[in-house]
């Protein structure tokens, strides 16, 4: 549906005046295709942002564990550049995913214990070489040793 809309003035002099059509049925679709777009924008935006959480799943699971033995194996750096290498606590991450591969033994789908295995080898190799690495280092007299257990 169409409306004639007369700004000012009278109808009398239309060559003064100018007109403007304004359609209903325009606003209405020009609404509707809005609404249309930001479905569309929605519906291509992964779940969540950035900042979102991981789904809680096994991989998940496995993912966090074997990021604290790396953080503990000097695999990323503190807020002052130095690398953090705390072996005892490395080995009880690796530790803990030996417990869970050892408890889900049978229970997990093939490319769970696939990655479950390879994980803990990864790590394993990863502790051994970086406490090699801290060994000769202590021995060259370049790091002290650590500290006796108390």
């Amino acid at each position: 549906m169409s409306e004639l809309i007369t700004p000012g003035g009278s109808d009398n002099n239309p060559a003064e005046e100018p007109k403007l059509i304004v359609d209903s049925d325009w606003k209405a679709e020009a609404q509707a295709e809005k609404e249309k777009l930001v479905q569309q924008e929605a519906d291509a935006k992964p779940a969540g942002g950035p900042d979102a959480l991981p789904e809680p799943d096994f991989r998940t699971i496995v993912s966090m564990l074997a990021t604290q033995a790396l953080m503990y194996l000097g695999a990323f750096p503190d807020e002052t550049g130095r690398a953090v290498v705390v072996p005892e606590y490395a080995k009880m991450h690796i530790d803990l995913l030996d417990v869970l591969q050892v408890k889900t033994k049978g229970n997990l789908e093939t490319e769970e214990q696939e990655e479950l295995d390879q994980v803990l080898v990864e790590l394993r190799q990863r502790f051994v070489q970086v406490l090699g690495v801290a060994q000769a280092q202590q021995q060259a007299g370049q790091i002290p040793p650590a500290p006796a257990p108390e």
